[in-house]
Parts: structure tokens; sequence; C-alpha cells
């Protein structure tokens, strides 16, 4: 790993950080009208240092409805489409701490920035599950935020959210004044397997217990909502 960060794993300016907290404090309080969104498990959010948040992903309000989590400034993953041309909205989704991935690939560069990131205390938000997907069953995740803990040591933060799909599908344009509740799970803490020799199996280990937990939180969260997902 170079000495230099990243350009996308820099520390926010003074003035990043205020435009992150004015966003964050007008899409949250969005969602608290428009969606009477709550949360439940907060206390498990690290106040300081790095960690993983590895959210349930059903609606792109996820992205914003996560804020809720904490005050402080999470990087997120996002397409790299959003950077094209390097114009205006590149340095908007730079400034608010976007990370740009290409998806359906093994990004590497993407990987590494999410490493100087947690390595220089920031929280990351990662979606394990890739993209949006559909239906009250998380499928097969990704092992993207176990790989990444095995390189860092922090741990990661489950999340489910509850509602969000009701509230905009897939294909939706404009968001339906649903409830939406996210639960915080307790924290999955990096186990001994940590470091560049850490094994396959190991990780492959951790994204299962991520899945379980995140499954389960989402059913919580759904029944919270008023949404509760059918037995399996």
């Amino acid at each position: 790993m170079s000495a230099e960060p990243s350009e996308h794993a820099r520390s926010g300016t003074k003035g990043e950080l205020l435009f992150y907290a004015i966003v964050r404090a007008a899409l949250l309080g969005a969602c608290k009208v428009w969606f009477r969104v709550s949360a439940k498990g907060r206390q498990h959010v690290p106040a300081e240092g790095a960690f993983i948040l590895a959210p349930v992903h059903r609606s792109n309000l996820d992205f914003a409805l996560v804020l809720i989590c904490t005050k402080r400034r999470m990087r997120y993953l996002a397409k790299d489409s959003l950077w094209k041309g390097q114009g205006f909205w590149a340095k908007v989704f730079t400034g608010l701490g976007g990370i740009p991935v290409a998806r359906g690939t093994a990004d590497r560069e993407a990987l590494r920035t999410c490493i100087e990131v947690l390595e220089a205390g920031e929280p990351l938000v990662m979606f394990p599950e890739g993209t949006r997907q559909h239906g009250p069953v998380i499928e097969e995740l990704f092992d993207g935020p176990a790989f990444v803990q095995s390189r860092t040591g922090v741990p990661i933060i489950p999340v489910g959210i509850g509602g969000s799909e009701g509230a905009m599908p897939k294909g939706s344009k404009i968001p339906k004044p649903k409830k939406i509740t996210v639960l915080v799970g307790a924290p999955l803490e990096p186990s001994d397997a940590v470091g560049p020799k850490a094994k396959r199996a190991a990780i492959r280990d951790r994204t299962t217990e991520l899945h379980t937990v995140v499954q389960a939180l989402f059913d919580e969260a759904q029944t919270s909502a008023g949404t509760p997902n059918p037995p399996a």
C-alpha cells in the first residue's frame, strides 16, 4: 500500500464535513417526516474509531435511511458512473465522502480505498448484497465486508431496514409515506484471522455469519415497520 492515501481515501475538509452535516440533517429530517423513520440499537454503533456498517439493501432510500445510525460522517461506496466527467456532481459526491466502485467486478482499487479509509479511523458503509435486491429473502452475500474486516480488524455493524422497499420499490419515482424502521445489531468483532494472510475459509465463515444476522435483523425490522416478511 502506498504511503499517500488515494484520492477518495483522504479525510474530509472542514467545508466537506459541514456540507455532509447539512445534507444529513436535510435528508434525515425529510425521512422522519415522510416515513416516520425510527431506529433501534444505535448504542451498538461506535462513538469513535472505524467500523463497517452493513445494511440490507431493498431501496434507493437506504443510503439516506442509515444516516440515522450516527452523526459521524460515513463513507459510501457508489457506482463509478456518478463521477463521469469529473464535473459538478463528481465534486458533490466526493465532498459527501463517496467512493467510486465499478459494479459487477472485483474492484481492487475500491477495496484498497476502503481499507485506507478504515485505517484512517473513518466509518464505512458497505451493502453486503452489492446492489439493490427484492423480496424478503437475503440471497448470497458478497465477501467484501468480511474481506475488508480481515485486513483492518474493525467491527462489522449489521443493519436491518424494514419498510423501505414498500416505500420506494425498484422502478418507483415517488416514495410513498410508509413507516420505516432501522434496526442496528450487535457488532461482529474481527476473528483471529486478521491481516494479509487471513484464510479464505475464515472470510467465508464471517460472510455466512453476517448473512444469518442481517436476515434476522431484516425480519425483525419488517415486523416493526408493519410489513412482516412471510415465514420461510
